[in-house]
């Protein structure tokens, strides 16, 4: 009788058992994840993982709790809730990689786990292993994109287009309609049409920007296709004979983001030795564009769909498609929290707002906070859903999301060419420039400068957007220090005027006749914006909200001396009948309030000037950054003007901030000046120029507004929300402020349009 050393027992008896010991896999963050199976949502599915370039799958040996545990963690996920065995995501395809895995709980990736080896398995795909996780992603886990890295066998599925075989398709400037190619290991393929389905061709639609498909006159392509087989000189016969040619069979649901999630099989079974698409044709797809990229009809779009459409909306967002998520309940615009949010949610906001699928689903107020209620979390769609309000999903407040938990989504829209239309030229860095345009000119195409006449940030923020970068942070008039393109120096685009909502400057109303005040040279108009191209994106642009509640808990009115007055005199604060008046004898009615101003956005709120330019002012003894800051009027229900307060020069810093993060921004001893993200500049309704001077006016009902940033001199991501309201009843004696919000904050046939607001916060009404 004989024993072995306990600390080598288990070792030597595998070895003499003819079997290797449980081994540790490859070095971490090298192996990727996935959770797949039909039916299944993000968080949960069957477990694959990626090795020698193929998926493949985990046997459910052994498997348990703390293993898919850390399967959950390393997908982005919080924990596990649970395990699958016995295929219940269905039986997967290809190698089973992993078995007998063993976790400690604490790794922080599988292959850090203990197992038999790669492909070492006696188990078959009816054992595949499944796991939930916990829906709540990690701390920074900042989005779910888009995979389109990896298709069939782990193989490299990029870009989808349609090719236009119809005259029309072909002279349409948006090509809605054509026979399906796909990008497949960087040489573009079509796509057999044996088995296309229209969820394939949803898919393909959502991808290319569009919210739906519809189906194809196929007997007419097929005609077409049948005249090009018959001919002998035909290019395409030819082609067709070859394998390399096709994408044999596509299977998809409908809900996925990417082709590349569906099922694809490349060639058939057989390899070369089978045709791929034997008596068969490319498939041929045929898409709706959502209405902002229709061509102008004279008939309207129904009520119906434009009101769906305004139930859901996207804010604080740098390009068309993308922005923070916001939905109207109750007639009040509030948030959705980050819990839960995936593509699939994500694709029903954007196919509802008329773009294609999301390409990407964010979390943790990427794209700014907002103020106001957290309307929905938990939102769970299974992607057919006409809008985000059909989804099942949980009242915000149920499970303590904060704004910091914003949702946000970045969806695909079609390509209308106009990025080809406008380039940047001189600048130091590839983000600035002297903007040149490509516009027609006698029917020849021309590159050219645009007049700075009026050029403001409305249309830099255009330009910007055009250019796929961030936001405008500068609208430049003056290039002379940039030296733009040769042969491009003359001016073809005067008068430019932007509501800032367009998709390219050749959307925005200009000049037919160009005339420009200067002539060309070194006063045409320039653009200094952000860039966003970064993963994660860089900052984008400050965005200002004043707290509504606030200025109306806070509004009662004083009789105040003028002999209190000189400095707010002297500051323009009052109305000008105060000039008439005899000084220091007699009062001022004033109404009185605090405002708090936060800065929501991604990038401090900075002064447009340098302190070089800063004013000095004596009385009150503190430099002033910017001189009309925010505007505070008093205006009759039909808009016309009754009074007004000048509050016209800020000094702006950091009041409060939240706790743990630092104030960066204080007037005191000449310092800087500005307001920090997610911190707020508050002024006190005790402060001189905090009022509106109603001396001279009566009882009534009145609007009271505020607008910040009104001249728009610094740049925002979201202008929408500059101006505040209440109702306001004056009886001569005492003042109720009322229904409070800011322009964006109440139901959608309440809000103006860019060209409205501009009326109403300059009188001209």
């Amino acid at each position: 009788m004989w024993s072995l050393p306990a600390a080598f027992s288990p070792l030597l008896l595998l070895l003499l058992l003819g079997q290797t010991p449980p081994s540790r896999l490859q070095s971490l963050s090298t192996m990727k994840l996935r959770l797949v199976g039909p039916g299944s949502r993000p968080e949960e599915g069957r477990l694959e993982v990626l090795h020698q370039g193929q998926w493949g799958t985990v046997c459910d040996d052994d498997f348990a709790l703390q293993e898919a545990t850390v399967a959950c963690r390393q997908l982005g996920f919080e924990a596990a809730l649970t395990w699958a065995h016995s295929a219940k995501y269905g039986p997967g395809e290809g190698p089973i990689w992993l078995d007998n895995v063993h976790c400690v709980g604490t790794e922080s990736s599988l292959d850090q786990c203990r197992s038999n080896g790669w492909g070492v398995s006696d188990c078959s795909h009816s054992e595949d292993i499944g796991v939930v996780c916990h829906p709540q992603r990690q701390r920074g886990y900042l989005s779910e994109r888009v995979s389109n890295a990896l298709g069939p066998q782990g193989r490299r599925l990029e870009e989808v287009r349609l090719k236009p075989i119809l005259a029309s398709a072909k002279r349409q400037s948006l090509v809605t309609e054509g026979a399906v190619e796909v990008k497949y290991e960087g040489h573009w393929r079509q796509v057999c049409d044996q088995g296309w389905t229209r969820n394939n061709s949803r898919v393909v639609c959502g991808m290319l920007g569009f919210p739906s498909e519809v189906p194809v006159v196929s007997h007419y392509y097929r005609k077409v296709w049948n005249s090009k087989m018959k001919d002998p000189k035909s290019r395409l016969k030819s082609l067709t004979k070859k394998n390399s040619f096709w994408i044999h069979r596509v299977n998809c649901l409908g809900t996925e983001p990417h082709m590349a999630n569906c099922q694809v099989q490349v060639a058939p079974a057989q390899g070369k030795l089978r045709p791929a698409c034997p008596g068969g044709m490319h498939a041929v797809v045929s898409c709706v564009a959502g209405p902002r990229f229709r061509p102008l009809k004279a008939k309207p779009g129904s009520k119906e769909s434009w009101t769906e459409e305004t139930r859901v909306r996207l804010r604080s967002g740098a390009q068309v498609g993308e922005g923070r998520v916001e939905v109207l309940m109750n007639r009040r615009w509030g948030t959705v929290c980050d819990h839960g949010w995936n593509l699939i949610s994500a694709s029903v906001v954007c196919r509802q707002l008329g773009f294609g699928s999301a390409r990407e689903a964010l979390f943790g107020a990427q794209l700014g906070q907002a103020l106001g209620p957290i309307h929905l979390s938990e939102v769970r769609c299974g992607g057919y859903e006409r809008t985000l309000s059909d989804c099942p999903s949980l009242e915000g407040s149920q499970n303590g999301c904060q704004h910091d938990n914003d949702a946000a989504v970045r969806c695909n829209i079609p390509n209308l060419g106009f990025q080809d239309q406008v380039r940047l030229a001189g600048g130091r860095s590839p983000e600035e420039g002297v903007v040149e345009v490509q516009v027609d000119v006698n029917g020849v195409q021309r590159w050219g400068t645009v007049c700075s006449d009026h050029w403001g940030l409305s249309e830099a923020m255009v330009a910007c957007r055009q250019l796929g970068l961030g936001f405008a942070n500068h609208a430049i008039k003056d290039t002379w220090y940039w030296q733009g393109t040769p042969g491009a120096g003359e001016v073809v685009m005067s008068g430019v005027h932007c509501s800032g909502t367009e998709l390219a400057l050749q959307q925005c109303q200009r000049h037919g006749p160009v005339h420009c005040s200067h002539g060309a040279g070194h006063f045409s108009a320039g653009v200094s914006c952000t860039d966003t191209s970064g993963s994660p994106p860089c900052p984008g642009a400050a965005d200002l909200v004043l707290n509504a509640q606030l200025v109306q808990e806070t509004a009662y009115l004083e009789d105040r001396p003028l002999s209190q007055l000189y400095c707010a005199h002297e500051e323009n604060c009052l109305s000008r009948s105060a000039d008439r008046m005899d000084w220091p004898y007699g009062h001022r009615r004033l109404l009185r309030f605090s405002s708090q101003i936060h800065n929501l956005g991604r990038a401090d709120f900075r002064p447009k000037t340098g302190r070089h330019s800063w004013i000095w002012h004596q009385c009150h003894r503190h430099y002033h950054s910017i001189e009309v800051f925010t505007h505070y009027d008093l205006l009759t229900l039909n808009g016309s003007k009754v009074a007004e307060g000048h509050k016209a020069s800020f000094c702006l810093e950091d009041t409060n901030c939240p706790t743990g993060m630092q104030r960066r921004y204080a007037c005191a001893n000449f310092g800087e000046q500005g307001v920090t993200v997610g911190c707020w500049d508050t002024y006190r309704h005790d402060i001189d120029c905090q009022w509106v001077d109603i001396t001279d006016v009566g009882p009534g009902d009145y609007i009271f507004q505020v607008v910040v940033n009104p001249k728009l001199e610094v740049a925002e991501s979201d202008f929408s929300n500059n101006v505040m309201r209440c109702r306001c009843k004056y009886d001569g004696q005492r003042v109720w402020l009322h229904d409070c919000h800011t322009g964006d904050a109440h139901r959608a046939n309440t809000e103006h349009s860019p060209e409205q607001e501009q009326r109403l916060r300059n009188n001209l009404i």
